[in-house]
């Protein structure tokens, strides 16, 4: 894991650009010094003409020679690479039987001879994690890629002919030759979403290369274009659910042990559910003593410290944990929210930041058992999706004069589980169209609350169609023809690419972690996406082939209980530890001061959320991040 950057200089001068070699050196070691922890075992860089391309490495994979920007053996190509390529032994040898010299044992390598062979179609042919771009000097393209999921972020800006690109925002805002401003509608999005959906960014100026695109620069114009989409689902088995079970397992042990691969210490991130505990059982079959990790909390209704105990005990690993409270992690929260060169809403990041800080103390890679969620419909928006079609076939009457009433009068909570805040948030999305409905239940600021919160700015569009066009676009394009074949689709293009991933990806690498996905990996994923829909929900059961598969080895117990996230008590800090922060940063002579808030709007959620009257953790938690991310960053708003 490592993190990239370069830029590619037009025939404009404008001010700011490098009058030679020595000034683009400099500029160039400005953008790498911004992601020292994605590589603090090196950097390297490469610099000839109007092309700068650097690199911060994080040694995994060939310790001794696999230090980059690597060229061919000829020059003619040079690449700089962050991530994995998992089958890189395989195309090697079919590579050297090309013809094809190697001088490391590294995988970018392969790489650059791949782009030889192959070119644009090298992308069918790496199966693993990655963000690259390559200058070829024979045709003077600048060629970029991510992989098919985006677990490896790329930003890249085109500005006066120039385009620059980098593993992160931060290391393009050091370069003085480029602008950056934001907008409303892009705060907007933010708040619709709780990131900042892919392909756009925080900047008007900085684009995001989706997920399975190529990017190819030359003679001063960006093309993009996808190598790779997400499969249909089929409508029928085409073996016994035993056939599919035994193909699924056998294909998830081989995505694990293609992982393990590595010169550098593993260890498994381990919540105690069933994705990260069938990843540790299925590593304890290749590795003799696995390493497991986790962290606990000392309330109750979130801590799942006990099922990770119980797993790594019956696995027999080395298990170590941290248990956190409330307290400390809000204390935390501020620092590690600024520190995101986006703003991202997650509270989860506090116990993921200081999960990767635990297992960086012992080893350099860990797995995880991300995707398995969004693969297997593990998520209660899936189970929603069915409750929905029955609640929408209950008469008007029955709707409107008796659920809706009593939803009001539910119990209110700041625990896991809100009751009030569940059924409510249910009935909305339930009622919304079919294309709104899944992006409404995930939502903290659905249209109505976002124009009471937002300023009156000229040009503002604020509809539905406007702040959930990312939604729309991904549900008009995938050709599933349910709204539940599709609701994969949405949480693949956009929760799991701009929230998990994303907050894997920050909190890991600021602590020099690598992490790997088995559950991603291109052929348990295609086989996953091509299941019927029943494989993966069964009734109410989500996961149902997972299950079935990890039976026996995963503990009854991890097997039969429901779905937890990796959540904290938002509701509870904003009453207390982060009250203060709250106040100050959202109080009225503050957003009067921006223009960007209604401070009437903002007071009353507050008001009642303090007095417990209303449960609005999530649109405060997510105006409180937003406003954290404008203190640190402060940019121009267009």
């Amino acid at each position: 894991m490592c993190g990239i950057a370069g830029f590619v200089l037009g025939e404009e001068h404008g001010t700011g650009l490098p009058a030679n070699a020595e000034a683009a050196r400099a500029q160039l070691t400005a953008m790498t010094d911004t992601m020292a922890t994605r590589g603090p075992d090196g950097q390297g860089q490469w610099i000839e003409g109007p092309v700068a391309l650097g690199h911060r490495r994080l040694s995994i994979i060939d310790l001794a020679t696999g230090a980059q920007p690597m060229q061919t053996a000829s020059g003619r190509v040079v690449v700089t690479f962050n991530g994995e390529i998992y089958n890189f032994r395989e195309l090697r040898a079919e590579l050297e039987a090309k013809g094809y010299p190697f001088a490391t044992n590294s995988d970018t390598e392969v790489i650059l001879n791949g782009w030889l062979a192959w070119g644009e179609a090298c992308l069918d042919r790496f199966e693993g994690m990655f963000a690259f771009a390559l200058w070829d000097r024979g045709t003077r393209t600048l060629f970029a890629a991510r992989d098919r999921y985006g677990k490896k972020p790329f930003f890249y800006t085109l500005q006066n002919g120039t385009l620059a690109f980098a593993s992160e925002l931060c290391a393009l805002r050091v370069l003085p030759f480029l602008h950056f401003s934001t907008t409303h509608a892009a705060l907007a999005r933010f708040l619709t979403y709780e990131y900042c959906p892919t392909p756009e960014s925080i900047y008007k100026e900085v684009l995001k290369l989706p997920p399975a695109h190529f990017l190819i620069f030359k003679h001063g114009a960006v093309h993009t274009a996808s190598y790779w989409t997400l499969p249909v689902p089929n409508e029928t088995a085409q073996a016994s659910e035993a056939e599919l079970s035994e193909r699924l397992l056998e294909l998830l042990d081989k995505a694990v042990a293609r992982r393990l691969v590595s010169d550098v210490p593993l260890g498994v991130f381990l919540s105690g559910g069933l994705d990260s505990s069938l990843v540790a059982a299925l590593m304890a079959r290749h590795s003799d003593r696995v390493k497991t990790f986790s962290i606990g909390f000392t309330e109750g209704s979130y801590d799942e410290s006990s099922y990770a105990r119980l797993v790594a005990k019956r696995l027999g690993t080395d298990h170590y944990e941290r248990i956190l409270s409330a307290r400390d992690c809000g204390a935390l929260l501020p620092d590690i929210v600024s520190r995101f060169d986006e703003p991202m809403s997650d509270p989860s990041i506090v116990p993921t930041y200081l999960l990767s800080a635990l297992t960086r103390e012992r080893v350099t890679v860990a797995l995880s058992g991300d995707g398995g969620d969004e693969l297997f419909a593990g998520y209660e928006t899936f189970y929603a999706l069915r409750l929905a079609e029955w609640y929408n076939r209950l008469p008007g009457f029955l709707r409107t004069g008796v659920v809706e009433p009593l939803a009001r009068h539910l119990p209110m909570s700041s625990g896991y589980v809100n009751p009030r805040l569940a059924v409510q948030t249910f009935l909305d999305g339930a009622g919304a169209t079919p294309w709104q409905r899944v992006q409404r239940w995930q939502t903290p600021f659905r249209p109505e609350l976002l124009r009471q919160v937002m300023t009156d700015t000229p040009g503002l569009n604020l509809s539905p169609e406007v702040v959930l066009s990312t939604t729309r676009r991904i549900y008009d394009a995938y050709p599933a023809t349910t709204l539940l074949g599709k609701c994969f689709a949405m949480y693949a293009r956009q929760f799991l690419l701009d929230y998990i991933l994303v907050k894997v990806d920050r909190c890991s690498m600021m602590h020099s972690l690598e992490v790997r996905a088995p559950l991603l990996d291109r052929d348990v994923a295609e086989f996953v996406w091509r299941l019927p829909l029943d494989m993966k929900l069964r009734g109410m059961t989500g996961k149902y082939l997972l299950r079935k598969a990890a039976a026996g080895l995963v503990p009854d117990e991890v097997l039969r209980r429901p779905k937890r996230g990796f959540l904290i008590p938002v509701a509870e800090w904003l009453r207390n530890v982060l009250r203060p922060l709250m106040e100050d940063l959202l109080s009225e002579a503050a957003l009067r001061r921006q223009g960007i808030f209604e401070p009437k709007a903002v007071a009353r959620l507050m008001d009642e959320h303090l007095r417990g009257q209303a449960d609005h953790r999530r649109p405060l938690w997510t105006l409180l991040v937003l406003q954290l991310w404008l203190r640190k960053n402060t940019p121009t708003i267009v």
